[in-house]
């Protein structure tokens, strides 16, 4: 169970730090807050969700005085948690108020406090940085913020906040001296790395302006010639300094992929996952779609060539790969649903209904391919000539969809081939109605209702 849990917020981690690279903070906000929620304890993963918080709070926050009367009512939640000894209850609630609004002072004393009492001072401090980079013109705020840095020894940090808290208040003695107490010990620990001022943290994850707009570049696919290439030289340059920097190297395979180089973004993705030294579901994906991509590519120019036999061999090698890729990463991510739903279709296709049953069966577990995977199961099924198992397939996934969607139509023109195949023609015409009202172009329903019908007509004359 511990494993599956760690694998689970690694892939959301994974999703969630590609997510706030290209820009979509919501999402990355999303993806980040499974990932703490299914391994709380990992440090980095609650780094980046408060960095995605913080990002996705500037581009798309409104506070009004609603707002206001939530996040109080939310905060005195999590300070009856902490009173109960209710630590990492309260941290849970702490990070859902943060979604709302990480820059709030109130809201961040709240989480530093849960943190606290979750006996988790490492996350604590991840609060207080949040609040010490991003949040720094709040008084009461600062102060709380230096007297955190003091009691963590951490005098640079603890003396540039009283610096700030200075500037804000400049009359105040209480606060000159003790700015000058933490000014005595940064220089004795003028040795310490972890300067005051120091760039980075939050805000260079959230990123400057000149550096967002370079990934916001390197994610848009009308990204060629000229702008291309010097993003792809910047980023060769900076994973010759930094091979170990699997985003840049994502961002290298993507620019490849924007601008049809499939095969050298394959040949990057192939040495990042090299470099990774560690199974990294991301750097699977994208190197099992640019494969295909590839292929698709060339099957085209053989094509274009009049290499008709060159281009079905090629085809049917691609077929393969992505059978054999998809088995592979299944059997490295056996708890990773879609995977098992896209191996499940895959059997279905090749004919193999017993294999195809088995992964579609654990794919209806996943909320974004169960409704497929329950037809996809029901196809199997009446492949095996067990109607009545499909039926109820069938019929479940019918009752999930509220429109009649194309996922719809094909489920419920399946129920009325299995009541025609049971010979209640009556039942069947109905359903083959419900799609009719809203296609009468799919499939070949004009024809089977005029059929069914005609079979109905001789039945009651009969």
């Amino acid at each position: 169970m511990a494993v599956d849990l760690a694998q689970k917020a690694q892939n959301f981690t994974n999703r969630g730090r590609q997510a706030l690279e290209s820009g979509h903070y919501e999402l990355a906000v999303d993806m980040l807050m499974e990932a703490v929620s299914a391994a709380p304890d990992i440090l980095e993963t609650r780094k980046l969700l408060r960095a995605a918080q913080i990002a996705n709070f500037r581009k798309n926050g409104k506070v009004g005085f609603g707002a206001k009367m939530g996040y109080l009512l939310a905060r005195n939640k999590i300070m009856g948690l902490v009173k109960k000894g209710q630590g990492a209850e309260a941290m849970a609630e702490a990070e859902k108020l943060l979604c709302q609004n990480p820059l709030d002072a109130d809201n961040i004393e709240a989480a530093v406090k849960a943190a606290e009492a979750a006996g988790k001072t490492d996350h604590a401090a991840i609060s207080i940085e949040a609040a010490y980079e991003c949040s720094n013109k709040d008084p009461a705020l600062l102060e709380r913020v230096a007297t955190y840095y003091q009691m963590a020894k951490n005098w640079e940090k603890a003396r540039d906040a009283y610096r700030k808290l200075s500037e804000i208040k400049p009359g105040d003695q209480r606060i000159m001296q003790l700015l000058k107490n933490t000014e005595a010990q940064a220089t004795m620990n003028a040795g310490w790395e972890q300067t005051a001022g120091k760039k980075g943290g939050f805000q260079a994850l959230i990123a400057n302006k000149e550096q967002a707009k370079k990934l916001d570049q390197a994610n848009k696919a009308v990204i060629t010639g000229d702008d291309a290439d010097a993003l792809i030289a910047e980023k060769l340059q900076q994973i010759e300094k930094e091979p170990k920097n699997m985003n840049a190297r994502r961002a290298l395979a993507r620019l490849y992929i924007q601008n049809k180089r499939y095969y050298e973004a394959v040949e990057c993705l192939q040495a990042a996952i090299e470099a990774a030294g560690a199974m990294d579901p991301e750097l699977d994906r994208m190197l099992s779609q640019a494969t295909v991509q590839y292929y698709d590519q060339q099957i085209e120019l053989l094509r274009k060539n009049g290499q008709e036999d060159e281009a079905v061999q090629m085809e049917a090698d691609k077929n393969q790969f992505v059978f054999d890729d998809l088995a592979s990463r299944v059997e490295r991510y056996p708890n990773d649903l879609h995977l098992r739903y896209l191996l499940g279709v895959q059997y279905y296709t090749y004919e193999y209904y017993d294999e195809a049953l088995e992964h579609l069966q654990l794919a209806q577990k996943s909320p974004k391919d169960r409704l497929w995977a329950l037809y996809y199961l029901a196809m199997c099924f009446l492949k095996k000539d067990q109607t009545d198992m499909a039926v109820m397939q069938l019929e479940t996934a019918r009752d999930a969809i509220p429109m009649m969607d194309d996922l719809k139509k094909k489920v419920v023109y399946q129920l009325g081939l299995c009541a025609e195949s049971q010979g209640d023609l009556e039942k069947a015409y109905q359903y083959y109605k419900d799609v009719y009202s809203t296609d009468v172009g799919f499939e070949d329903l004009s024809e089977r209702m005029l059929a069914v019908s005609q079979a109905i007509k001789a039945q009651k004359q009969g």
